[in-house]
């Protein structure tokens, strides 16, 4: 039987996701409990869930009765969607930021150059999404906290140097550390159905020094070795052509639609566009918005490519790239 999940249920769901404490992921698994619609298709769904909540509980008490253990770093998200690069030492992930950025993170030629997360915002279409450079990941266990970042991405970039022969099982060790973690880098973001605690993540790899004349038998070599199957840029940041690629493509695999908003007896102003997710309803905006506004929320008002000239319609409308859209609460 079909889950047939809300809307409601969905942004719960991604606020879980994105959620970096245990209170807030606690919160976020009450609502999405709450919101659930209550039937057979569901039932394990739950089950799943009622078994979370009573680990994200004993999660919050050990947080407030235990002391800090090992590092951690909150960045607040910011822009349309938060982008996070791992790699391996001397992947490039530093220099991918630094080259789609204004940022300045450290960039050298010895391993090790990043030790702390480094934010940044790179512009793309007239959005700003986050790109977040992080330590590289080494032999030794990968950091909890970094874990966390990848958990809560909207998108993981994997930095690939095309020029290492160490390449392939640097960036395999990765991998195996991430899904003994119950984290797969993947085509597309979701929990498993059969097992809440196990998380997909979307990813797209950037191979980077890619003109190496060896670079594709290095990547062939990995995609034997790893059973991951993810989208694959070359980028050679020599050559603006290359970068503007990978600028592109970390857009468009955020999936992203560009939808503008107007007050009601207002002119229609098509600057800072809201950008959200390909398919996304009236609902969603209103969330986005303000969180009052899906409560509040009573009709819209749509112009659009949709063939909308002021069409009224419902919180279920689905959206388009380029609406513009006046929210009536």
């Amino acid at each position: 039987m079909a889950a047939n999940l809300t809307i409601k249920y969905y942004l719960a769901e991604e606020k879980y996701r994105r959620a970096q404490t245990s209170e807030e992921r606690l919160r976020c698994l009450e609502v999405m409990l709450q919101v659930m619609p209550k039937h057979k298709g569901t039932d394990h769904l739950q089950a799943a869930i009622r078994s979370r909540i009573k680990e994200a509980r004993s999660e919050v008490q050990a947080d407030r009765d235990a002391p800090k253990q090992g590092r951690t770093f909150r960045i607040p998200r910011q822009g349309a969607g938060t982008v996070v690069v791992i790699g391996a030492p001397n992947s490039g992930k530093s220099r991918i930021v630094a080259e789609l950025t204004s940022a300045e993170p450290e960039v050298a030629e010895y391993p090790f150059t990043t030790r702390e997360p480094f934010p940044a915002m790179m512009s793309c279409q007239d959005v700003l999404i986050q790109l977040v450079d992080t330590p590289p990941v080494s032999q030794s266990p990968i950091e909890p906290y970094l874990v966390s970042y990848v958990r809560s991405a909207d998108l993981v970039v994997l930095a690939f140097d095309g020029s290492a022969d160490d390449a392939p099982e640097d960036t395999l060790n990765i991998v195996q550390q991430l899904e003994s973690r119950k984290t797969l880098l993947d085509r597309s973001t979701g929990y498993d159905e059969e097992d809440f605690s196990k998380l997909r993540v979307k990813t797209l790899m950037a191979v980077t020094r890619a003109d190496d004349a060896d670079s594709a038998v290095r990547m062939s070599l990995f995609r034997e070795m790893s059973s991951r199957d993810v989208p694959v840029v070359p980028v050679e940041f020599q050559h603006a052509a290359s970068r503007d690629s990978l600028r592109d493509a970390i857009y468009e695999s955020l999936g992203l639609i560009r939808v503008y908003t107007k007050a009601p007896g207002q002119a229609a102003v098509y600057e800072q566009p809201f950008a959200i997710p390909a398919g996304s309803t009236v609902e969603t905006l209103a969330d986005r918005v303000h969180q009052e506004f899906v409560e509040r929320l009573k009709f819209a008002k749509v112009w659009g490519l949709g063939g909308h000239d002021g069409q009224q319609v419902g919180r279920d409308h689905v959206l388009l790239e380029g609406d513009m859209v006046e929210l009536h609460t």
